[in-house]
């Protein structure tokens, strides 16, 4: 019989999941896994002691949930630095205990980067370092890893490397590096999915001079949107349990919420911060343009009808909401969950010149890979009671050891493969320190949409993925692991160490 642990890893897809390909199976086998969830605290309302007692419904057993488009979706406040110079940007974040109103009227305790669930947007530039120093406020150890960012070691969030409660630590980060949508969040070894799932995430993003011409839609029309799900008990407090109660949906921390769009064109960077849930979207009946994916801007735009997003991914689409007629509303829909936010379509306050051009960013040319290693994710079923392994070429994690040795400057091809078919679970891989290529999905062509640099793919049950890096920049010590928090929580991840 299969433990709460059991269940709690493998969610929904014990649930007659079936074996699908390609973007299918990113909605199949995960509809109902664990994820994230994260809110925005409205300081005015809590001050206020405003409530919102007809925008809450109880479920069966104390669930909270919310009316959809009761409450304004938020933009993710941008941090201001304590200091620019020569150097680079310096900034200070506190890692601390906080309470956010994720559902009108009922107050959440989190654990927050700078006091809000949604952490603060840092705004880095292309070439320009930024130090971020965190003081970790919390009871407990904490740390913050730049995911997608290409760092140092000493400053990339491994598992063991934590804030001790009262310490501070100093983050640099480089940005030597494409722009992109970056996120940071918590990577504490065996806390990493609770601290992320409490509200330890934000953006990260990395604007590059290569842009400005390009005529993309830029300033408020340009709107980072982290998507996620959650449970919430009648008291208003996250559960961090079973995944098939987290149905509360949440853009920018909001449940369900409406957001206020002109006719014209808008830039939407989405990032799927949960753990387990996949994401399948559809922006109403309007065209998507993809334009970017984890690593930046795509060689060409990419039409989609629909997007797949599974947990750490990013994908950046225009809308051109003139499409729309001005007093209209367009609901973006998820194919499992249904309802994600709604955008409230209203005259445009000047002059739309931005567009998508035919062409975006040339790829950096790389060279040939000279090895080639494979690597099987799968969950070990065989222990008597307690947790299964999860576990990658048969090996759980162990931070002293080091699974993968590459030397720097070498390009290698890497073959991954999800071999958990009887149970239909899905992964989601990620790579630190560099993004990779993917070349093709079981000998096949890479999904549309992913012609671009990835840090993390989604490889659905019995299927591989064949993906290329240059690892180059940094030597030491990287993780690459399942980003489904739980899966690398219970031992699915690996070591590798770049030498000289």
């Amino acid at each position: 019989m299969l433990n709460r642990r059991r269940l709690l890893v493998l969610g929904g897809t014990l649930g007659g999941a079936t074996m699908l390909s390609g973007t299918a199976a990113l909605a199949s086998a995960m509809r109902d896994a664990p994820t994230v969830d994260s809110a925005y605290d409205t300081a005015h309302d809590l001050a206020h002691g405003v409530t919102h007692p007809d925008t809450v419904r109880t479920a069966r057993g104390g669930r909270v949930i919310p009316d959809q488009f009761a409450v304004r979706m938020p933009v993710p406040r941008e941090l201001r630095p304590v200091r620019r110079g020569p150097r680079g940007d310096v900034y200070r974040v506190d890692i601390q205990p906080g309470t956010a109103e994720l559902v009108p009227g009922l107050r959440t305790p989190v654990l927050t980067y700078g006091g809000d669930l949604l952490g603060p947007t840092i705004r880095a530039t292309a070439g320009r370092p930024v130090e971020v120093t965190f003081g970790n406020r919390l009871g407990e150890s904490a740390n913050v890893h730049l995911h997608g960012g290409h760092v140092s070691q000493d400053h990339d969030g491994h598992p063991l490397d934590v804030l001790a409660p009262g310490t501070s630590r100093r983050y640099t980060y480089p940005n030597g590096q494409r722009g992109a949508t970056l996120w940071y969040h918590d990577h504490t070894h065996h806390l990493e999915a609770e601290h992320v799932y409490r509200g330890l995430h934000g953006f990260y993003l990395i604007e590059d001079a290569a842009e400005v011409g390009l005529g993309l839609p830029s300033g408020a029309y340009d709107v980072p949107i982290m998507l996620r799900d959650a449970e919430i008990d009648s008291t208003g407090a996250l559960v961090f349990g079973d995944p098939a109660n987290r149905t509360v949906i949440l853009a920018n921390g909001r449940p369900t919420p409406y957001f206020p769009v002109e006719a014209r064109k808008y830039r939407l960077r989405l990032l799927n911060a949960a753990t387990h849930r996949l994401f399948r979207l559809r922006v109403g009946e309007l065209p998507m343009t993809q334009i970017a994916s984890d690593g930046g801007l795509l060689p060409t735009p990419v039409n989609q009808t629909e997007l797949a997003i599974s947990p750490a991914e990013r994908v950046e689409i225009v809308v051109d909401f003139s499409r729309a007629p001005a007093g209209s509303q367009v609901v973006l829909t998820d194919a499992e969950a249904g309802p994600v936010m709604r955008f409230d379509v209203r005259p445009s306050s000047r002059v739309d010149r931005s567009r998508v051009p035919r062409r975006l960013r040339a790829l950096p040319s790389m060279p040939r890979a000279t090895v080639t290693r494979d690597f099987e994710l799968r969950f070990d079923m065989s222990t008597t009671g307690g947790d299964p392994l999860a576990v990658i070429n048969g090996k759980i994690y162990d931070p002293y050891r080091v699974d993968t040795r590459i030397q720097h400057g070498a390009t290698e091809i890497w073959n991954i493969r999800n071999a958990d078919t009887e149970y239909g679970i899905p992964h989601s891989f990620h790579l630190h320190m560099v993004m990779f290529r993917v070349l093709d999905r079981n000998g096949g062509p890479a999904l549309p949409g992913e012609h671009g640099l990835k840090d993390t793919i989604y490889i659905p049950p019995g299927e591989t993925a064949r993906v290329a890096a240059t690892f180059t920049g940094f030597t030491g010590r990287y993780a690459y692991h399942c980003h489904m928090m739980e899966h690398s929580l219970l031992g699915m991840m690996a070591q590798m160490e770049i030498v000289r």
